[in-house]
């Protein structure tokens, strides 16, 4: 007969079963809550997340285009000064050459004055005298001499102003070529995207580089750059407008040479009466009769005063004629100057523009007031001499 056999081990009770499947079914209810409201959070996550990354791209691909735009806007802005300091580079060099040209010039009319003044130191006695001839030639030296010290400080006055020019030019192409340089790594860094094959990751990426300088650092070093240019260029410009006023003493010496030329003529006459009035008293003595007919000292006075009377005429032709060529030397360098003004004249018409239109990024439009009838006159005042001699030779 066969026996049950029971293994000894712990019997739970049907209660405890029940209670048992209860609590993990209800274990099993609460992880998939768990987990549910945990796979919600992750959707909810992911979105907000990729939302946030795609705005923040898109804000930052925005933000480097408007950087871009900002950049080249003041690249643009480099470039029209940068343009318009060269052409004045270019007219003051111009006009400082054209001041040496006319410093050179002075040269013949000093060397013929001081000529004339060391041969009449060679009088003697009685005859040494300080006459008006003497007097017109040491005025000559004097007018030529302040005319050559004035154009010479304008000379060096130029050579300084372009050498700060230049000076300028370095700064603002210096500047100019690091925001060419920004503007290709900014565009570069615009193009990239996310199937990019050069982007990865770097190493401490948000670090401050040193020398790294604020918005407004920036802002005012380029803007300063422009100001100290623009500034340089006025004063360019005033410059070469002093110089065109130092040239115009050329005007002066003609006015001052043909007064001398009047004095001289006019001491001519007067000498020429002299001689008539000696040729006439001897003429008159040789009818002296019989012994009367005497070599006197009358005669021998008025023979020496008949030959001296003929060499200071003769003396005084020669230095009208040397006036008159000098003369003509002045009107024929007048020429060229006159010409050579107009060239300035319309160079600094120009300018004055360039930088009247300039003034449009700094001036509202509704201040705007143009500048360039206050600049025609200020030409005109400077041409004004010019003018009144032209009439003067028709």
């Amino acid at each position: 007969m066969a026996t049950l056999s029971v293994k000894p081990s712990q019997r739970f009770q049907l209660p405890d079963w029940h209670t048992n499947s209860r609590l993990l079914s209800t274990n099993a209810e609460r992880q998939r809550d768990a987990s549910h409201q945990i796979r919600q959070e992750a959707r909810v996550l992911r979105n907000e997340t990729n939302n946030q990354t795609i705005w923040d791209e898109h804000d930052n691909r925005t933000r480097l285009a408007e950087r871009i735009d900002t950049v080249n806007r003041w690249k643009e802005t480099l470039d029209k000064c940068l343009t318009d300091l060269d052409a004045e580079i270019d007219a003051l060099t111009q006009m400082k050459e054209s001041t040496e040209q006319n410093l050179q010039a002075k040269n013949l009319p000093l060397d013929v004055a001081i000529e004339c003044l060391t041969l009449r130191d060679s009088r003697r006695d009685i005859d040494v005298v300080k006459d008006p001839v003497e007097e017109e030639l040491h005025k000559e030296v004097e007018v030529i001499d302040a005319t050559k010290k004035a154009l010479q400080q304008k000379i060096s006055q130029a050579f300084q102003k372009l050498c700060l020019l230049q000076e300028v030019r370095q700064q603002l192409n210096s500047d100019h070529r690091d925001k060419m340089e920004t503007l290709d790594i900014d565009r570069g860094c615009l193009s990239l995207n996310l199937k990019s094959p050069n982007i990865s990751l770097k190493v401490n990426p948000t670090r401050v580089p040193n020398g790294a300088s604020s918005l407004q650092q920036w802002d005012d070093f380029s803007q300063f750059n422009k100001d100290r240019a623009e500034a340089e260029m006025k004063g360019a410009v005033e410059l070469r407008e002093a110089i065109a006023l130092t040239i115009a003493e050329t005007l002066e010496e003609i006015a001052e040479l043909q007064e001398d030329i009047r004095h001289l003529e006019e001491d001519l006459r007067r000498k020429l009466q002299n001689l008539k009035l000696c040729h006439t008293r001897l003429e008159s003595r040789t009818y002296r009769p019989n012994v009367e007919l005497c070599r006197d000292q009358a005669q021998h006075g008025l023979t020496d005063e008949v030959h001296q009377l003929e060499a200071t005429i003769a003396a005084l032709k020669q230095k009208l004629a040397q006036a008159q060529d000098a003369l003509d030397a002045l009107y024929k360098h007048l020429a060229r100057l006159q010409a050579d003004i107009a060239c300035k004249a319309n160079s600094m018409l120009l300018d004055t523009k360039c930088m009247d239109t300039r003034r449009k990024l700094t001036v509202p439009a509704e201040k705007f007031v143009p500048e360039v009838d206050t600049f025609s006159r200020t030409t005109n005042r400077t041409l004004s001499p010019l003018k009144s001699c032209q009439l003067e030779l028709v």
